[in-house]
């Protein structure tokens, strides 16, 4: 019994949702041929592309071996900077260009013309030929000295760069010979982002003090200074579209915009975002303005009020906090549902990012708050969400989803149909005045109708969820378990409440109490119990100990059938299988353990870098989805025995556990050694295109390579007719065959030469007799080889057998069937010439292309010529080889089309 090698035997890394943006700026670029900005943002290793119009995802590039520490973009390229290495990309997702030479970490990029800067963490600058990748120039500054934090091109300034320190100095820098022009005594306070404005020669210095420097650069001189009341500056951007107005952001979320006229405010967006504005561009010759924080939203402003003011026109964010719980939402296995400590509600869809939807942040007082327009950090915004509970029976009638808050008794409603929070807050009224009293465990009964919550002080009260109103509590005065409620669960008919509890007991309530209040079974445990996870379609339940463990109770049966043990830490989720036959379980030892329910054994087990905080099973059985501590998004884990035949057995959980990498948000992944996968296939440029690259909005004809890549099998491009009647030539022929025999042709004259005379005699006098015993006449210069059969003799001197391939392709299914028969006409050449065509089949699966020609080749041939192969042992042999690449090209193909086949028939159900 030993751990699967290399990962886990269940589950492979899918991809991560929710990831909009981070701490890294934005870009803009604009492509012509769309008629669209495009906005590029930041989301960990990998960086995401949007289209401005509709904020839809467009593309997603290959994960880097690191997290992306900053972006450039031009006409041509999107530049990313990985830890020391720096990558130029196309399209958004095609690897064109690697620059390695930094010795530290890059935190600056900036694309000059034909050449790219970047400044690493140790302030020193190397200058690329964008092309040919091409060290172009570089130098050095000291850090204690002069720390390079911005750097910015000013208008009209031939080959010269502005950078500027933490010092708060500025030098003005000639690029082309990499000679220092001018030093700017700058200012006393670091400089975080330098603009050039709308005038020449004029830059926006920002500094960590808050103030906004508008300097001259040609006079050095400054013209007038600025000061936002909220500190750093952290980003600035200026109109185009003939209004003087500056917009500059701040730690705190706000963005400030400036009537440079009149040098004042002109209005604030406050609130912009939770976190600092880090990432800020006004599109051009437009009233637009984009921003991005590392609080995961991406947002687009626009400026049409009278006030001058800005109104969010588009977002697309995710959660700001880390989730708390997760769990897939209706039957189809394509939402789901999601809370977090920024106390917000979330539907994340695993088949599109544009059906993402935003449920809203919980609010004491839902109107107001949404009038006003309140922060996260509004007293009207409730505390963090600590657990949900839904069901789709009855969505389109009344709220069906409910969530707990941390510190609170209240449990809050939310409608998914509608998109938004409820207006009825479950509270019984015995402990409303209790501040104490913190609602544990929650649960929705399968019809929908019902709402069961658990508290702290053991009361256990169920309600009405299209009323609100408290319909019966269970238990006595002082509640169904002495202490706090860990866990409740409702089977699928509405007959029996489970509930468990710090009391190291599981009790069964009937639904409807009955006088006595007393519950009809008890189990008690050896340890307290910390939560329960049901499945909806069978009477199980989990239960997680303190212990590490977990029990699975039968409700019908009243009884333990199953303890599972092996984690190492307190357990923070369980979730059923869709056919109840495994529990899927995390814990704070960072493992992922499936357990087979019926041998009580683990069959499956993995570390990850994060500990799991909680996860679902989709009811497809197609994803499992997690949620990790210090992360944002949401990974989905295929399960792969969909897809492929596994065999399962228990494992020791003793052993070596694997750890496999969280998923991102791509699968392709970036690495200093492999980059030949990734790079973008191509035909070989000509002078011309090495010599002017064309930038992404230029369309460029793009011819199908022969084959796409090494490890995949290429088809032919040829009709099916072309092959697939050779398959039953045989039958054609019969087909084929005419209803009454030939007849015989009509006697023509033979003319042969004869002798004179009065009998007809024919004259052999020009004949040639050879003395040996063959009474067969042939010619010294005649052979028995067609013209196909000499091709493939001159190929196979070479062992270049494109040519003779070829020759196939053109021929129609009899042509090909006969050149096949006739390799053998000679019994003289025949071996050689059938093991020549062996060599040429060997050749075609080889090289992996042209697949489905080969195997008809190869039936064609076997059916013609199989008796022969079979008496000569030196074809016998190369047959076994032949073989080896048969089956080697065929397991591949295989395995891919059976996934296919799978992916089509699961969304022909759904």
């Amino acid at each position: 019994m030993t751990v699967p090698q290399g990962g886990s035997a269940v589950f492979q890394p899918n991809r991560a949702l929710g990831f909009v943006s981070n701490d890294v700026p934005l870009v803009t670029r604009f492509i012509q041929r769309r008629r669209e900005h495009l906005i590029v943002t930041c989301a960990g290793r990998s960086f995401h592309t949007y289209g401005c119009s509709h904020f839809t995802l467009l593309s997603v590039s290959g994960a880097h071996h690191e997290d992306i520490t900053c972006l450039a973009a031009d006409t041509y390229h999107v530049y990313t900077a990985a830890g020391k290495e720096i990558y130029a990309w196309r399209r958004g997702n095609e690897l064109k260009h690697t620059y390695k030479g930094h010795k530290y970490p890059v935190h600056l990029l900036f694309p000059f013309g034909p050449n790219l800067i970047s400044i690493d963490e140790q302030s020193k600058i190397m200058i690329w030929d964008i092309k040919t990748e091409e060290l172009y120039s570089e130098t050095e500054y000291n850090n204690a000295t002069f720390q390079v934090t911005a750097i910015m091109h000013p208008t009209t300034y031939l080959d010269k760069i502005v950078l500027g320190s933490k010092q708060g100095k500025m030098i003005l820098l000639n690029i082309k010979v990499m000679k220092l022009i001018h030093t700017f005594e700058g200012w006393s306070s670091p400089i975080t982002v330098i603009e050039q404005s709308t005038a020449v020669d004029i830059a926006a210095v920002g500094l960590e003090n808050g103030k906004i420097i508008f300097h001259n650069l040609k006079l050095d001189q400054t013209l007038f200074e600025l000061e936002q009341d909220w500190g750093c500056v952290t980003s600035i951007s200026f109109r185009t579209d003939n209004q003087e107005i500056m917009a500059t952001g701040s730690m705190n979320g706000h963005i400030v915009l400036w009537d440079l006229k009149n040098r004042r405010v002109e209005n604030c967006i406050t609130n912009a975002h939770f976190s600092s504005v880090t990432g800020m561009k006004f599109l051009a010759n437009e009233p637009l303005l984009v921003s991005s924080s590392p609080d995961n939203s991406l947002k687009l402003w626009i400026f049409d009020a009278a006030d001058g003011g800005g109104r969010l026109l588009r977002i697309r964010e995710g959660h700001a906090e880390p989730p708390t719980s997760i769990r897939f939402y209706g039957e189809d296995g394509s939402n789901i549902l999601s809370i977090s400590g920024d106390s917000s509600l979330r539907i994340f869809n695993t088949k599109t990012e544009t059906f993402n939807k935003s449920l809203g942040r919980a609010s004491f007082n839902r109107k107001t708050s949404k009038k006003k327009a309140r922060a996260i950090e509004d007293p009207l915004i409730m505390p963090a969400m600590t657990a949900l509970a839904a069901e789709a029976a009855r969505e389109k009638d009344w709220d069906n989803i409910i969530t707990t808050h941390h510190g609170l008794g209240v449990v809050t409603t939310w409608s998914y149909n509608k998109l938004k929070m409820g207006s009825i807050k479950l509270l019984p009224e015995k402990i409303k005045y209790n501040l104490n009293v913190t609602a544990t465990a929650i649960t929705i009964t399968q019809c929908g109708n019902f709402a069961i919550i658990g508290y702290n002080n053991g009361y256990l009260e169920r309600f009405n969820l299209q009323s609100g109103a408290h319909r019966c509590s269970y238990g006595n005065e002082s509640g169904a378990h002495d202490g706090p409620i860990k866990g409740v669960n409702v089977d699928c008919i509405n007959s029996v409440v489970v509930s468990g509890g710090r009391d190291a007991t599981v009790k069964f309530w009937p639904f409807k109490p009955n006088k006595d209040i007393q519950p009809k079974a008890v189990i008690a445990l050896k340890e307290s119990v910390e939560f329960l996870r049901s499945h909806t379609e069978n009477s199980l339940v989990a239960v997680a100990l303190q212990d590490f463990s977990i029990c699975v109770i039968d409700i019908d049966m009243h009884r333990v059938v199953r303890i599972l043990e092996g984690h190492r830490g307190p357990l923070t989720d369980v979730t059923f299988s869709p056919d109840s036959r495994w529990i899927v379980s995390s814990s704070i030892d960072r493992t992922i353990r499936v357990w087979d329910i019926p041998s009580a054994q683990v069959i499956d087990i993995f570390q990850v870098p994060e500990a799991c905080i909680s996860l679902t099973f989709s009811p497809t059985g197609e994803f499992l989805a997690t949620a990790h501590t210090c992360n944002l998004g949401i990974m989905l884990w295929t399960n792969k025995t969909l897809y492929s035949q596994i065999t399962l057995k228990s494992i020791d959980s003793e052993s070596n556990i694997p750890s496999i990498p969280l998923p991102g948000t791509t699968t392709d992944v970036v690495t200093a050694g492999d980059l030949e996968d990734l790079m973008v296939i191509d035909e070989e440029p000509n002078e011309e295109e090495q010599n002017d690259e064309k930038p992404d909005d230029e369309e460029t004809d793009y011819k199908s390579p022969n084959c796409l890549s090494k490890k995949l099998v290429t088809l032919s491009a040829l009709p099916s007719s072309r092959w697939l009647n050779l398959l039953n030539i045989s039958e054609i022929k019969r087909r084929n065959k005419p209803k009454e025999p030939p007849k015989k042709p009509v006697a023509a004259p033979f003319f042969l030469p004869t002798s004179a005379g009065l009998q007809v005699q024919f004259d052999f006098s020009g004949i040639e007799k050879d003395d040996s015993q063959s009474k067969l006449l042939t010619h010294h210069d005649f052979k028995s080889l067609t013209v196909f059969g000499c091709l493939l003799e001159k190929c196979a001197l070479t062992e270049e057998y494109n040519e003779a391939i070829n020759k196939l392709k053109l021929m129609n299914p009899s042509e090909i069937n006969v050149e096949i028969e006739t390799l053998s006409f000679d019994m003289i050449i025949a071996v050689p010439m059938l093991k020549k065509f062996m060599k040429l089949l060997k050749h075609m699966l080889k090289s992996k292309q042209d697949f489905e020609l080969a195997q008809a080749y190869l039936s064609t041939f076997l059916k013609c010529h199989g008796a022969t192969i079979v008496e000569n042992k030196e074809l016998a042999d190369y047959l076994h080889e032949l073989k080896r690449y048969q089956i080697k090209s065929w397991k591949k193909l295989r395995e891919e089309l059976f996934y296919n086949l799978c992916v089509v028939e699961h969304l022909k159900r759904n």
